[in-house]
């Protein structure tokens, strides 16, 4: 495959400035699905709120749509209640049969 060459000298900036961003936005939504499914398992409001807190400002900053960190926010919020409601059993990982 060929790749295309920009024949703009600002356009090869544009170029490496995008390989930058796109390499730390792609740690930074790593980070933040690693948060939240750690808050979602803990089920604890403390762990959540600072979980929000980090979708707030990736939003701010860009890195992902500010209705997905509402999305986001809105479903740990569940997934807490859900966790306070229920005890913690152990999942069973066996098929049924």
């Amino acid at each position: 495959m060929i790749l295309a060459v920009p024949n703009i000298k600002a356009a090869e900036k544009w170029v490496l400035q995008s390989e930058k961003r796109a390499e730390r936005n792609k740690s930074a939504k790593s980070r933040l699905k690693t948060l939240y499914k750690g808050a979602a398992e803990a089920g604890e409001s403390g762990v959540a709120s600072r979980v929000e807190s980090a979708f707030d400002k990736a939003a701010a900053r860009g890195i992902i749509h500010p209705n997905k960190a509402a999305r986001k926010k809105s479903r740990l919020a569940k997934a807490v209640q859900r966790g306070a409601a229920a005890p913690k059993t152990a999942k069973g990982r066996g098929r049924k049969k």
